[in-house]
């Protein structure tokens, strides 16, 4: 490999999961520049500093993962002060909770339960949708061309992903598994956010689960993208891969998950940092870092 320094980034990363990510590539990733990015500047630099106090020596850059221009603004600055991205870890993203999960004998169980505070559920769908998927889709698209010979891209999904595909339709089901380009993904799930906005989801097979619905997205999105990129010989055993990191105490679970943030952040780490002659990998969805197949 490359004696170039190392550039990662993580998106979402000032607290959580992605704040955990941050501080173990500090500590992991050899030869490394780490990036924590947040929308939100004064958050992420205040982030930056309570790992400065742990001797640790990440830097900022602010990212709006659903603004184009500020992914852009990203990219632009990633090409002209490092030539290029080592790791890239998705993991912004927002939750409206829907259900209730328990976990028994290691296993999360998922039931349903309507919030009347929420949104309605349509526009629910829509701005989870922007975040957790096409967000993801946006920053892809933009930093994958910066991605170096063997590169790790990993996006942190969720089981709540796999739940979704188990409730939709079977022709639903078809069409995620028969998926072979990007395009058909978006579509699925523009008709998704079209069809909640209209109260009509439910009739055409969809369950009654933005967040699982949005993961399940990035989940097919992982396997075409990772498709595409071994096709690509100018990119030498790029992998991208996806992840749960299982149930984790932090905000969006009102910190009731059974897992710190550093014990969350151990599989997308793991999945960052896969050694040279991995490619076996590639396109693949972990949890425990352990593979999940499901379909």
């Amino acid at each position: 490999m490359s004696n170039t320094q190392r550039v990662a980034v993580v998106t979402g990363a000032n607290k959580g999961i992605g704040f955990a990510i941050v501080r173990a590539l500090c500590k992991q990733l050899d030869n490394g520049i780490v990036y924590l990015t947040a929308r939100n500047e004064e958050r992420g630099r205040e982030a930056v500093a309570r790992l400065n106090q742990e001797g640790l020596q990440p830097k900022f850059h602010q990212l709006d993962v659903t603004d184009r221009a500020s992914v852009s603004k990203l990219r632009d600055f990633l090409q002209k002060t490092h030539g290029g991205l080592d790791v890239l870890v998705n993991n912004a993203a927002v939750y409206y909770k829907e259900v209730a999960v328990t976990v028994r004998d290691g296993v999360m169980e998922w039931e349903l339960f309507n919030d009347a505070s929420h949104p309605p559920f349509g526009e629910k769908a829509s701005i989870t949708m922007a975040t957790n998927f096409h967000a993801v889709l946006d920053v892809n698209r933009a930093l994958i061309p910066l991605i170096r010979a063997h590169g790790r891209i990993v996006s942190v999904v969720s089981s709540g992903g796999v739940w979704a595909f188990q409730k939709m339709s079977k022709e639903l089901q078809g069409r995620f598994q028969g998926a072979k380009t990007e395009q058909e993904v978006e579509q699925l799930m523009h008709e998704f956010v079209a069809l909640a906005k209209a109260g009509s989801h439910a009739r055409e097979g969809w369950p009654e689960m933005v967040y699982g619905i949005s993961k399940m997205g990035v989940i097919a999105l992982t396997r075409i993208q990772a498709d595409d990129i071994a096709k690509d010989k100018t990119k030498g055993e790029v992998l991208i891969t996806c992840c749960c990191p299982g149930y984790v105490a932090t905000d969006m679970t009102n910190h009731e998950g059974e897992k710190t943030i550093d014990e969350g952040a151990v599989t997308p780490v793991y999945c960052a940092l896969l050694p040279p002659g991995s490619s076996q990998f590639n396109g693949k969805m972990f949890s425990e870092k352990k593979l999940l197949e499901f379909w």
